[in-house]
């Protein structure tokens, strides 16, 4: 497999009346051809940012890319011209929302809103264009999928709703799928019928995928990589495997910990992480995991550790290992 994106120091901002926003803070990583890799951490850590960053979906203003490279298929995608972005947006980059009843066009049919990307980024006429549409809702599992084209999106349900946006999101055949928190509104039974739906078509269509969650537990069996986010850096990377096996900082052990196992012979106690997220307006100058780390020395106080690698594959911002033996 060759390499699909590779995302180098990205750093975004958010300028407001409070002051500077640091949402994302010199990210780096790659993802390959047909890949799946998730991205997780608690609200508010940059991990939707920092993929609408990808795709320059940041609102301007109040926020801006400062700083970095996002490269796809020979291009910086930071550095193409608003027409250019608008031709890969969609088209080999497509993203689903968290919440399809506010991304999807209340006052458009379902069938109107899949074939005017295909129309936009395809050519296609419009009984080429719903014809397509039919397929693609036949893809995702909806039944009497002809029938419903003329349905408006308050005649779904929550769990239809969001296979009519993964149908929006394949109708061009992208070689990039983001998906950013797609499952969060939904019960879990229905949770499970998406991520299972998106591994399918991810295995017959080849695409790659970006996962965005906070829980752990959903894209254990849908990623090949992990990437752990806090307070806009990246903290951890490893392969989801290793990562589950062999956390290696504080913080993913804290998320892990938190996750109901069962696995294990008797129950263990949930366990949470105390404190508060920094603020991201002010940035501790060490390690923004300090104030909430168990595992902390002075150093971590005044000096924020590289992402660096430890194995094969597996990278860690954090000057103590978990056993405590000094890095």
């Amino acid at each position: 497999m060759g390499k699909l994106l590779e995302v180098k120091e990205l750093r975004t901002q958010f300028f407001t009346q409070d002051g500077v926003v640091n949402a994302v803070n010199g990210i780096s990583y790659t993802l390959d051809e047909g890949e799946t890799l998730g991205i997780v951490g608690e609200s508010g850590c940059g991990k939707s940012v920092g993929v609408m960053s990808l795709i320059r979906l940041i609102p301007m203003p109040p926020g801006r890319v400062v700083g970095g490279e996002v490269w796809f298929d020979g291009r910086d995608l930071l550095k193409l011209s608003d027409d250019e972005i608008r031709q890969v947006r969609g088209n080999r980059i497509a993203m689903i929302f968290q919440d399809p009843m506010t991304s999807l066009n209340p006052v458009l049919t379902v069938g109107r809103q899949i074939s005017e990307a295909l129309e936009l980024h395809l050519g296609m006429d419009k009984e080429q264009a719903r014809q397509r549409s039919v397929d693609l809702l036949e893809l995702v599992g909806i039944p009497g999928a002809e029938g419903r084209l003329d349905n408006y999106p308050h005649q779904f349900s929550g769990g239809m709703r969001q296979r009519v946006m993964i149908a929006m999101g394949l109708s061009c055949n992208p070689q990039l799928l983001i998906a950013d928190e797609p499952t969060t509104a939904l019960d879990v039974t229905i949770q499970a019928q998406i991520v299972d739906l998106v591994k399918h078509l991810r295995d017959e269509l080849g695409m790659a995928i970006i996962w965005i969650t906070h829980d752990l537990g959903v894209v254990a069996g849908l990623a090949d990589r992990m990437i752990v986010m806090y307070a806009g850096f990246i903290v951890e990377e490893a392969a989801v495997k290793e990562l589950y096996a062999n956390p290696r900082h504080p913080y993913t052990l804290g998320l892990l910990g938190s996750l109901p196992r069962l696995d294990e012979d008797r129950p263990t106690r949930l366990r949470s992480i105390e404190g508060l997220p920094p603020d991201l307006i002010d940035l501790p100058r060490g390690c923004p995991f300090y104030a909430r780390c168990a595992w902390r020395i002075e150093r971590c106080q005044g000096e924020n550790p590289p992402l660096e690698l430890i194995a094969s594959h597996h990278r860690v911002a954090c000057w103590v290992d978990v056993n405590g033996v000094t890095a």
